[in-house]
């Protein structure tokens, strides 16, 4: 179904010398006329040969979207050479996400997806966040939360066959195993549960948790965190929570297709266990989405893809399915506010 909003969507520019102006000229030729409506907040010149009109706020965008791409200047310059990632674009890029933010939480764009960062480059320029995520929680850290969510950003990676949320991320498997616990699980899961219910329409939404172990540590034999840590989140999430949750599960046997069945989101202990099966699945339509934050925020679930920028191979599918996605809990909250 067409999203029409009052509000259209902000995008990101992302790393200008990656494929995210590409993919974002992509998503605007496939979307114009019939899908949801962005603008887009960049330095103009990224754009360099596209038909894009300057607009001066986001619902100047909903006048012009199905004949031109929309761009807010973002008032600072970037450099566009693709398949060059250039520190002097770092102030531009960070100004794009916060002027993209700010529309968000001022109730002029409907949400925020962002378009791929190097983060290599932007820490160079003195940024001091490990990605977006991080920049987007700062960013939003006074704002209220919707009535009855809970804070704290969560990684989900959504494809249409399959939901997955590593609880760890960017450490490794060692420090991420030591860093695992009942109360992080819960708190964890609390999230996704939040979001399952009210951005994706689950009633009730149920979530299955993966093991750490190998079969899920075989109660003990095979290490005891199963038994010891993960498992008392379960019991605790349906005790306390009355939460529909199944766990641990044992990782190698919960992502094939009956088992899928069983669940509408899985909870894994570590990032591979969570975005190996979902990538596979769906490489190009997988979407990255923050839980947790006051604004909704997705993500093509991919790079700046540098080795092909400017070449024409970019595949927009992830952008297409991050713009759809975000208009369609966009859609679902303007919904339960409106009941």
């Amino acid at each position: 179904m067409p999203h029409l909003p009052g509000q259209p969507l902000a995008l990101t520019m992302g790393e200008p010398g990656g494929v995210g102006p590409e993919i974002t000229v992509k998503a605007h030729r496939v979307l114009k006329g019939s899908g949801p409506v962005f603008f887009v907040v960049a330095d103009p010149s990224v754009f360099s040969g596209a038909p894009i009109a300057i607009i001066k706020n986001p619902q100047d965008a909903i006048g012009v979207f199905n004949d031109r791409l929309p761009v807010i200047d973002v008032g600072k310059p970037a450099s566009a050479v693709s398949g060059a990632a250039n520190v002097a674009s770092a102030g531009a890029v960070t100004a794009s996400i916060e002027q993209s933010v700010a529309f968000a939480l001022a109730g002029e764009a409907a949400g925020v997806v962002t378009n791929p960062i190097q983060k290599s480059n932007l820490r160079a320029a003195g940024f001091k966040f490990p990605g977006h995520t991080e920049f987007l929680e700062a960013l939003t850290a006074s704002a209220p939360m919707p009535s009855g969510r809970r804070r704290g950003a969560v990684m989900m990676i959504a494809g249409p066959e399959l939901k997955t949320v590593p609880l760890t991320i960017h450490v490794s498997v060692r420090d991420a195993a030591a860093a695992i616990t009942t109360a992080m699980i819960v708190e964890k899961a609390l999230i996704v549960i939040e979001a399952l219910s009210q951005d994706f329409g689950f009633d009730p939404p149920r979530l299955a948790v993966s093991g750490l172990n190998p079969h899920a540590g075989e109660n003990g034999a095979i290490g005891a965190e199963d038994r010891d840590i993960i498992a008392p989140a379960v019991a605790q999430l349906k005790r306390d929570f009355g939460a529909t949750v199944t766990g641990p599960h044992a990782a190698d046997s919960m992502f094939h297709p009956d088992a899928r069945t069983a669940y509408d989101a899985a909870l894994c202990m570590l990032h591979d266990q969570a975005l190996i099966p979902a990538k596979t699945l769906a490489f190009h339509e997988a979407v990255n989405v923050t839980l947790g934050l006051p604004v909704i925020r997705t993500s093509p679930d991919h790079g700046t893809a540098l080795d092909i920028a400017g070449k024409g191979l970019a595949n927009a599918g992830s952008l297409i399915a991050a713009i759809n996605l975000a208009a369609a809990m966009a859609d679902r909250r303007a919904s339960r506010r409106a009941q």
